[in-house]
C-alpha cells in the first residue's frame, strides 16, 4: 500500500480517540483520507484528525454522528468499527447486565455504526469497513468467556455483511489482534499484584515474545480499508505474532 491509496477517501473511525483507534485514525490521515473520530470524548483529538461526539450504544447518537460527518466530508468510503469494551472472567462472573452491555457496544454498535453508514458507502467507488474482532476468535484464552463471545460475533457478522452488500461493491473485513500494548492493557498491568510479571507473561503468550503493537494493527487496517484490498472480502486477518497459528517447541536451554 502506498501513501496515495487513501488520499481523498472519507473514513469515520468509532473509538478513535485512543489505543488502536487512534492509531487507525492517524495512520489513514498520513496516508491522505480525510478521517472522522467518532467517540465518546473527541476533545483530545487534534488536526488533521476530526471529532464528533457519539455513543455506539445510542443509536440516535450514531446517527447523527454520522450524518454530520458525511456532510462534512461530502460522503464517506471508509467505516473502521474499532468502539469497544472488554470484559474479565469466566462464563460464571459477568452479570446478565454485563453481557448485555458488551453485545451492545461490541456487536451492536458496529451494526448501528455501518447500518448509518450504508447509505454513503453505496454511493462510493471504494467502499470498505473493516471490524476489529480479536485472538479470542480463533483462540480459547481463559477468563475471557463474555469477551470472546461479543469477538466472535463480530466476525461471524463481518463474513455475513460481506455476502450481503459484495454485490453492491462494498467490501467487509475484519482484523483480529493478539494482546495489544494499549493504554487500556496498561491499566490492567498496573491493577495486577506483580505488573512486571503480568507484562512479562503477556508478552511470553505471543510467539514474537512481545505484546502487538496499536500502530501494526493499524498499518493492517489501512491496507484492508485501501483500495490496494479491492479484491479482499469476507476476511478475518491475524495480527497476533504467530499466536492463532504456530506451536512452538519449548527452547532448549544451554
Amino acid at each position: 500500500m502506498t501513501a496515495a491509496d487513501l488520499a481523498g477517501l472519507a473514513a469515520v473511525v468509532t473509538g478513535g480517540a485512543s489505543g488502536i483507534g487512534l492509531a487507525t485514525a492517524s495512520l489513514l490521515a498520513e496516508h491522505g483520507a480525510r478521517v472522522a473520530v467518532l467517540d465518546l470524548d473527541p476533545a483530545s483529538l487534534k488536526e488533521p484528525l476530526t471529532g464528533f461526539t457519539a455513543d455506539v450504544g445510542d443509536d440516535a447518537s450514531v446517527r447523527a454522528a454520522v450524518d454530520a460527518a458525511a456532510d462534512a466530508f461530502g460522503g464517506i468510503d471508509v467505516v473502521v468499527n474499532c468502539a469497544g469494551v472488554s470484559a474479565i472472567g469466566t462464563v460464571e462472573d459477568n452479570a446478565d447486565e454485563q453481557w448485555q452491555r458488551v453485545l451492545d457496544v461490541n456487536v451492536v454498535g458496529i451494526v448501528r455504526t455501518t447500518r448509518a453508514a450504508l447509505p454513503y458507502l453505496r454511493r462510493s467507488s471504494h467502499a470498505s469497513v473493516v471490524n476489529i474482532g480479536s485472538i479470542v476468535t480463533t483462540t480459547g484464552l481463559p477468563q475471557r468467556a463474555l469477551y470472546a463471545a461479543s469477538k466472535g460475533a463480530v466476525m461471524s457478522l463481518t463474513l455475513a455483511m460481506a455476502a450481503d452488500h459484495v454485490r453492491e461493491g462494498i467490501r467487509f473485513n475484519c482484523v483480529n489482534p493478539g494482546t495489544v500494548d494499549t493504554p487500556w492493557v496498561g491499566r490492567l498491568l498496573a491493577a495486577a499484584q506483580d505488573p512486571v510479571a503480568e507484562r512479562a507473561a503477556l508478552n511470553a503468550r505471543q510467539p514474537t515474545g512481545r505484546m502487538v503493537a496499536a500502530e501494526e494493527v493499524a498499518a493492517a487496517i489501512a491496507y484492508l480499508a485501501s483500495p490496494a484490498a479491492a479484491s479482499v472480502t469476507g476476511t478475518a486477518l491475524a495480527v497476533d505474532g504467530g499466536m492463532a497459528g504456530l506451536r512452538l517447541r519449548p527452547e532448549q536451554k544451554a
